[in-house]
């Protein structure tokens, strides 16, 4: 059976799976078909304006219980996890399901982008998240909504990051092989420094010196926290815990045993080829950009606040670009493990040339020919409390491991379309949230309030030039 997916000059026919059905043109599910995602990946690039355009109907659509949502007897945890008793409400503003749609939270200022305080979200530990009724911090952690603009750019640089931080480790392994002697290796990529590592002469590694990233040395650079290592394992946490919207690749017979772990009565709801379509939309937005047409004492005082932003320390974390060799992006992602779909488990991967979309025109590039993504931010995680500023010590949860005062450095690009501000939108202006800066920051945030108000207020002017604009 075929269905038409997508509009007008995106509309191209793509194979619906098994377990599709017809379905009158008022019907209320969502996924009256299922994307094949095998019949895309043969199909290439051909295939992607339709994959895109579907993503972008499932981004922007209303799950039903038709379609499966709810999870009755499961949590929103990341690892498949039973409810302990009873079943879960429809709605449940705190453990969620708490959404009908991913638009529902990311849609300021435009599709895909932030969202109010009310869009905010409850999350726990997020392996196997107990079932929580409260705000209070020892029970779930408040958290703000991120834009997801630019996402496959800021995907693909985590993965050379990540490839480069595997050949040092692996360098230094082979050369203390070779010696036998200990040796030690600086962990740097794209002028990020990671810590270091000691290799000994029996292939151990010690790993006490890497800092700001787990032992794996895989840059996550997804979450408040850098936890989520692709859009594809984003997306499918975030389907689960926001919509009750089980993935088969994680919550499917082959790690469950069940079709229908959470007992929702629709089989598979969400198949590989859906989420890819919901990657393949995420993957290509457009990145944040700089705001068009300033007013003179705008844009005087924005260029000079750029150079108070640079003296004053902020761009040793947000690093005004990182360069990226690469703008081809492939689904499944190299890096992935069980529960997400990996290259391995599949005949074909898709393909989607970021070069081919209009924003790559805009992006400049360096002598290598290397894209600069001007993200500002090093997709690092720094501790962002100490004694005197501890505003953003809020939590009294770990996630996954990464310690409570520890943060992703925030992307700024886009930054003056995105407020609030802070890892659960506790504040309101910039001004608020650069003041809150402790731990590796401390230094830069002392060196900001000590310049005058007019220069301070340059600093804002500037970080308010860089904006999310529609297409």
């Amino acid at each position: 059976m075929r269905k038409r997916i997508g509009g007008g000059a995106l509309a191209l026919v793509l194979m619906a799976t098994a377990g599709s059905v017809e379905a009158g043109s008022w019907d209320e599910r969502v996924f009256t078909h299922h994307v094949d995602f095998d019949a895309v990946a043969a199909a290439g690039s051909a295939a992607l304006p339709g994959l895109i355009a579907r993503g972008r109907e499932l981004f922007q659509a209303k799950f039903t219980t038709a379609d499966g949502a709810g999870r009755p007897k499961a949590t929103q945890a990341i690892i498949p996890t039973k409810r302990k008793f009873g079943v879960n409400p429809a709605f449940s503003r705190l453990s969620g399901p708490d959404s009908d749609s991913c638009s529902g939270c990311h849609n300021q200022p435009v599709l895909g982008g932030s969202g109010d305080t009310v869009s905010n979200a409850f999350v726990s530990e997020g392996f196997e998240s107990p079932e929580f009724d409260s705000t209070d911090p020892s029970f779930s952690s408040e958290r703000h909504t991120t834009a997801l603009m630019g996402a496959g750019l800021v995907e693909l640089l985590a993965r050379e990051m990540t490839a480069d931080l595997h050949a040092e480790r692996d360098a230094a392994v082979a050369q203390a092989r070779a010696s036998g002697k200990d040796v030690e290796a600086d962990l740097v990529t794209k002028g990020v420094r990671f810590g270091s590592l000691k290799a000994h002469a029996d292939g151990i590694v010690d790993l006490d010196a890497v800092d700001g990233v787990d032992a794996d040395l895989i840059v996550r650079p997804f979450s408040r926290k850098g936890v989520f290592t692709s859009l594809r394992q984003f997306t499918i946490n975030a389907l689960n815990a926001h919509h009750g919207m089980e993935a088969s690749e994680r919550f499917g017979v082959r790690w469950t045993g069940s079709h229908d772990f959470g007992e929702s009565g629709v089989p598979d709801a969400v198949r590989p080829g859906d989420v890819s379509a919901l990657v393949a939309f995420q993957a290509t937005l457009p990145p944040p950009t700089v705001k068009q047409n300033l007013p003179e004492d705008w844009r005087i005082a924005a260029a000079e606040g750029e150079k108070h932003f640079d003296e004053l320390g902020c761009a040793s974390c947000h690093r005004a670009t990182l360069p990226l060799k690469s703008l081809i992006f492939t689904d499944p992602a190299p890096y992935d493990t069980a529960g997400t779909l990996r290259a391995g488990e599949v005949r074909k991967g898709i393909v989607i040339d970021l070069s081919k979309f209009p924003f790559a025109a805009q992006l400049k590039r360096n002598a290598k020919g290397e894209w600069l993504i001007p993200l500002y931010s090093d997709l690092k995680r720094h501790f962002v409390v100490d004694a005197e500023v501890a505003d953003l010590g809020n939590e009294l949860q770990a996630q996954r491991f990464v310690e409570r005062d520890v943060f992703l450095t925030p992307r700024l690009w886009g930054v003056g379309s995105t407020a609030p501000y802070g890892h659960r939108g506790d504040f309101r202006m910039l001004n608020e949230i650069i003041a809150a800066h402790g731990g590796d920051a401390r230094f830069a945030r002392d060196a900001y309030l000590g310049l005058t108000k007019d220069e301070r207020d340059t600093v804002i002017a500037f970080l308010r030039s860089l904006v999310i604009e529609a297409p």
